[in-house]
């Protein structure tokens, strides 16, 4: 993003209104808005600058921070920065078309992986290229999309995907709260709302928060969001759900991620049944953010002569998030739930994949800024997870059931290397406890705009 030298950066004005937390960690609900509001202004002086060297009229503000984007990265020494109250979600730092009301953003990750036991089976691949727009049509109604492509290439031949990632209008209803339609992200954990590669640490996305709790979770629906005085953020909505049709108890796909094998992206979702969420943020305290969520929903979508027609699935997470001077401390436990599968997995008998019960896990983590140069900062880290996608099974007759298989447990360990608060390098190895064969070394570059 280009940079005015002459005006404050959004890190000295946090410095200025006095936070006591890390610059980068837009944690205090209150100081946000009040940096979001001096950022349109310093844009505003910034155009205008530009309308006068170019001899043209100054150009309308751009869409507002909160309105198409997270709050702009600002080093300050900080960790990657939590979600910010009201804002999309991957699109840090939002970059104004001149004479415009548009914002582009967007953000890229490549990566590295080599099993330990296995050289052959070494990989290599762009993971993800996205491209972000919001426009701002005027002072309270916006819009926001993303364009992402996975794994570089794209085809029927392929294993890339190209999708649209979100893809909403946003409306204010007063200073504190807003509503939104459309294709939008689910405000769930610390990582699904805020996933840019430079927002958290290691090559790859945490297990819980991908296997788990899927990533990148969206939905088709409405939802209202909001901030209070004492630093309590909260959404809350109506979306689209799971489709049980879609699982195959032939595959591993289940066993992966029960709800990443199931989810409709937006994509001709079945909508008989719907699904609601809810979701509470605590601010109140420079550098802390305790929170949860609660997802319940159809999944059979009334389907006819389908076994699983009246199923649910339930989701809660709670989360904990604390960043002192120069740790970053984190932990996050999920639970899911199937309800009303015990008649489809009776035609699943036999199968290796049936519906699970109960599926869940959490990890705690702990990084710290072991030095700062600049722009320049060492992050080293470490991160153990614990989960298991399928905790028991119902609806199955004894004997044909699979065997519970025991909890995944890996301990993951490197750094973030920060060139820029946007570009960062990576470096971490994965220890698998219960399968040493899945132990590697994995590498990575990311960088968001």
């Amino acid at each position: 993003m280009k940079r005015t030298t002459s005006l404050l950066s959004p890190a000295v004005l946090l410095a200025a209104l006095g936070c006591a937390g890390p610059a980068h960690a837009q944690t205090d609900a209150e100081l946000a808005d009040q940096v979001r509001q001096l950022r349109e202004e310093l844009r505003q002086v910034r155009q205008e600058l530009d309308a006068m060297k170019a001899g043209q009229a100054p150009a309308p503000a751009a869409a507002p921070a909160a309105a198409s984007a997270p709050a702009a990265a600002s080093w300050g020494g900080s960790a990657p920065a939590q979600p910010v109250a009201g804002a999309p979600a991957s699109s840090p730092a939002a970059a104004p078309v001149a004479g415009t009301g548009l914002t582009l953003f967007g953000y890229g990750e490549m990566s590295y992986a080599r099993p330990r036991n296995d050289s052959a089976a070494t990989t290599a691949t762009v993971g993800r290229a996205v491209l972000g727009w919001g426009y701002r049509f005027n002072d309270t109604t916006r819009m926001a999309a993303e364009f992402e492509v996975e794994n570089a290439v794209a085809s029927a031949d392929d294993k890339g995907e190209a999708e649209i990632e979100q893809l909403y209008v946003e409306r204010d209803i007063n200073a504190s709260t807003s509503a939104k339609a459309g294709l939008f992200l689910m405000p769930v954990g610390l990582l699904n709302e805020s996933h840019e590669p430079t927002r958290y640490f290691g090559v790859f996305r945490n297990q819980v928060e991908t296997a788990i709790i899927p990533t990148t979770w969206r939905e088709l629906g409405v939802g209202l969001q909001g901030n209070t005085e004492s630093g309590v953020r909260w959404n809350a909505g109506l979306v689209t759900g799971f489709d049980l049709n879609k699982w195959d108890p032939t595959s591993d796909e289940g066993r992966q991620s029960p709800l990443g094998s199931i989810h409709q992206e937006g994509q001709l979702a079945l909508a008989s049944s719907l699904a609601t969420y809810g979701a509470l943020n605590y601010n109140g305290i420079p550098g802390l953010n305790v929170g949860g969520t609660i997802f319940h929903g159809g999944a059979g979508q009334n389907q006819p002569d389908f076994a699983g027609s009246d199923a649910s699935v339930t989701l809660a997470e709670a989360h904990v998030r604390w960043q002192p001077d120069r740790w970053d401390l984190s932990a996050l436990a999920a639970q899911g739930r199937f309800h009303g599968v015990s008649a489809l997995n009776a035609t699943f008998a036999g199968q290796p994949t049936p519906v699970p019960d109960r599926f869940g896990g959490w990890y705690t983590q702990a990084a710290y800024r072991l030095w700062r140069q600049g722009e320049q900062a060492l992050w080293p880290f470490a991160r153990y997870e614990r989960l298991n996608t399928a905790e028991s099974y119902s609806g199955l007759p004894q004997g044909l059931a699979p065997a519970i298989q025991p909890d995944t447990r890996t301990l993951t360990v490197g750094a973030n290397y920060y060139l820029h608060p946007q570009v960062v390098l990576k470096v971490d190895y994965m220890r698998f406890y219960n399968d040493n064969d899945l132990d590697r070394l994995n590498l990575g570059v990311g960088f968001d705009f």
